[in-house]
């Protein structure tokens, strides 16, 4: 494995624990997930198969497919995230049907919750898919 293919692995790794503790949460756990929450697993769950393959293929141009889900997953976790903690941000009155999206199943250290926990790991692997980017544009000679 090259230097560059342990951030496809590292992303990789964090999807599948993303994706095993969303799942552990609500079919374990029985927690109802939010629409935002069934949102990040729109962005979450196919990086698993997504870096998977990248990862046994060694595919370091998979950073094109990867970052757009990750970035996007990332805004999504992160406005969950000030929906919980930041009590003006949340809608006026509670979803007709469903689990309000402001409602903490978690609170770990104070600060901790479950959109805590996925924004952390689609900026790990943000952060991964960028550093393949730049090892990319860092092996094109001046000129090209």
């Amino acid at each position: 494995m090259s230097a560059r293919g342990v951030w496809l692995y590292l992303a990789w790794l964090v999807s599948i624990a993303a994706t095993v503790g969303s799942l552990y949460f609500s079919e374990v756990r029985a927690f109802v997930p939010c629409a935002l929450c069934w949102w990040q697993r729109i962005f979450m769950y196919p990086l698993v198969v997504v870096l998977g393959v990248a990862t046994l293929r060694q595919d370091l141009l998979a950073w094109r497919t990867v970052l757009p889900l990750s970035v996007v997953g990332l805004g999504t976790a992160t406005y969950h995230v000030l929906l919980q903690k930041v009590p003006g941000l949340a809608p006026p009155a509670s979803c007709a049907s469903g689990v309000p999206c402001n409602m903490q199943y978690v609170d770990w250290f104070g600060f901790v919750s479950i959109p805590v926990l996925a924004a952390a790991a689609f900026l790990i692997i943000t952060i991964a898919m960028l550093r393949l980017a730049w090892s990319e544009r860092s092996d094109v000679p001046p000129g090209s």
